[in-house]
């Protein structure tokens, strides 16, 4: 009987050896790693607790889009610095630009607040531009329902336009109660609203369908609706991709504001939205027209759509009344 050969013998044991070696340095290597964990991550209580394999995990509130709160842009000293921005600056500012003309003012002089203002959007000169048409005891105390998605995206322009332009995030996809909520409170609180219904800006300078929302509010909060038209601002500062020159220009911009609107007993909020963007419409066409013209339109229901003509893209552009020329034309532009 022979045994293992001296050879065999000494390999086994070199590489028991080097087996062993190589072993306890892994297990160094993870010990430190543990440790190295433990220190970073410290465990419940200390750290964060764990989460069961199976379940979904929750989207991780970020405070943005409509969990943002907006209630220290609505404290006194807030509002405070907000008034004099908007007084001497955004005023001074929009009367540069656009020198809007003002009709229908008289709709406005026993108007009791709080309302909902509600006008069409082609612009982001819009909403300054609308604020600072208001009367002072409309301006400086109302807020304006702005797109979660856009204006609530990060925090920097979160905290800008609430404290510029008293913004609240509203989500425009879908309906969202926290949104919806905040602004019936707000509503009820005192606080006049400021909404654009389309959910966005024109693409091309044609309106576009209402959504409910407006329409919604006022039925909950039983507050009555002002149809607001603006015309112009396509001109001073369009959309970006839609036609016609790009870049900020002064033009020609009017405000007009209709009467009152209310809920009819037993009307949903579906028809009064219908019925307030018919409103809105009647003031489009009181602009293109007269005063007389778009209410015998409006009491036979022969108001034209804001919507334009169901042509091609370059048709309707050509369909859109153009800007007005200004005395001066070579010094009106302020950007090309």
């Amino acid at each position: 009987m022979t045994g293992p050969s001296p050879t065999g013998s000494w390999a086994g044991r070199l590489r028991s050896a080097a087996g062993a070696a190589t072993d306890a340095g892994l297990g160094s290597r993870r010990r430190r790693a543990r440790l190295r964990a433990r220190l970073t991550s410290p465990r419940f209580p200390l750290g964060a607790p764990t989460w069961p394999g199976s379940l979904d995990r929750p989207a991780p509130d970020r405070g943005l889009g409509t969990d943002y709160d907006t209630a220290w842009s609505r404290r006194y000293p807030v509002r405070l610095a907000r008034a004099v921005l908007l007084d001497n600056v955004t005023r001074p500012l929009a009367r540069l630009v656009a020198d809007p003309v003002l009709r229908g003012e008289e709709n406005l002089v026993d108007l009791e607040a709080p309302v909902i203002f509600v006008a069409n959007h082609s612009s982001h000169v819009d909403t300054p531009l609308l604020l600072s048409c208001l009367p002072v005891r409309f301006r400086h105390h109302t807020v304006v329902a702005a797109a979660a998605d856009y204006f609530f995206d990060r925090k920097w322009k979160a905290a800008l336009w609430s404290f510029t332009l008293a913004t609240i995030p509203i989500e425009r996809a879908r309906v969202n109660r926290r949104s919806a909520a905040l602004a019936a409170d707000l509503v009820a609180d005192g606080w006049s609203l400021v909404i654009f219904p389309e959910g966005g800006r024109s693409p091309d300078g044609w309106g576009q369908p209402f959504r409910g929302g407006a329409a919604y509010l006022a039925e909950r909060t039983g507050r009555p609706v002002v149809p607001v038209h603006i015309d112009g601002t396509r001109h001073v500062l369009p959309k970006s991709g839609a036609p016609g020159r790009s870049g900020l220009h002064r033009s020609q911009v009017t405000v007009t504001f209709g009467s009152r609107l209310s809920p009819d007993e037993g009307e949903d909020a579906r028809r009064f939205s219908t019925r307030v963007e018919m409103a809105v419409a009647a003031l489009a066409d009181e602009r293109s027209t007269d005063w007389w013209t778009a209410k015998r339109r409006a009491a036979t229901g022969a108001t034209p759509s804001m919507a334009g003509p169901e042509v091609a893209p370059w048709r309707r552009a050509w369909a859109l009344p153009a800007a007005p020329r200004p005395a001066h034309d070579d010094e009106w532009p302020l950007a090309d």
